[in-house]
């Protein structure tokens, strides 16, 4: 998957019948809260949902990513939520969880369109959508149960303290951060345009813009030791 595939395109081929879309910042605006959920939804990894899991008597750290996958796909197909942001034409009403015959293992199949999605279209999809989005995949794990205990209690305290409370735009956030930075050449109306991976893109190589401006000026003023970076680090066109 090469950035200049999701760079130039709405939508991402994982096969010949599953594609991830690739929607503009205006199309996510008009339900960013559903469009947002859908997509940490679809990419969460047990961790991620372990107070979640752990309601419903699952052990996150027993539970793999793709039998959570699975399970959360379930949830959104009974929920009737609108996927086409993600999915695009794709019916996912159509799906039901059946055993593959070619390695027995259980996958979500449409008989009616012989579509499966396994373990590794599974992959596949997450790895899109991290990539869009920038998420980082957490494989983080507990040492022991004691460990594990303590990570679910500061989980559901967390949860406690947002109980209630409005959670700001993330994106419409970003949108204004960037309109007010001189290196940003969009407003408010062009930057809707935007594919959400050219704009999460741009802000990414802004921040590396003026990070580099902020070290080089502490090189000049003597603040900073240029022998204590590489070479990368005084290069804002890299981009990775």
């Amino acid at each position: 998957m090469s950035t200049l595939n999701l760079l130039y395109s709405n939508s991402y081929a994982i096969n010949d019948n599953i594609h991830i879309m690739i929607p503009t910042v205006g199309e996510i605006l008009a339900d960013q809260d559903s469009y947002y959920n859908l997509v940490y939804t679809l990419t969460a990894m047990p961790i991620d949902l372990m107070v979640q899991l752990d309601d419903a008597n699952i052990d996150f750290t027993q539970i793999s990513e793709y039998d959570l996958f699975l399970l959360m796909f379930s949830a959104i197909k009974t929920q009737r939520t609108d996927t086409k942001l993600i999915f695009g034409d794709l019916d996912i009403s159509r799906f039901e969880i059946d055993e593959n015959p070619q390695n027995g293992m259980m996958s979500l199949y449409d008989r009616q369109r012989n579509i499966r999605i396994d373990r590794g279209i599974q992959g596949q999809i997450a790895a899109v959508l991290r990539k869009i989005h920038h998420i980082e995949k957490n494989n983080k794990r507990p040492g022991n149960e004691d460990a594990k205990k303590y990570m679910l209690e500061r989980a559901r305290t967390k949860i406690q303290r947002r109980k209630g409370k409005k959670e700001e735009s993330h994106l419409e956030s970003l949108i204004v951060a960037m309109v007010n930075t001189e290196q940003f050449k969009y407003n408010f109306e062009t930057v809707k345009d935007l594919t959400i991976y050219q704009f999460n893109e741009s802000v990414r190589q802004i921040i590396k813009k003026v990070d580099y401006s902020n070290k080089m000026y502490g090189v000049y003023t003597g603040t900073i030791n240029p022998k204590e970076y590489s070479q990368e680090d005084f290069n804002w066109l890299v981009h990775k």
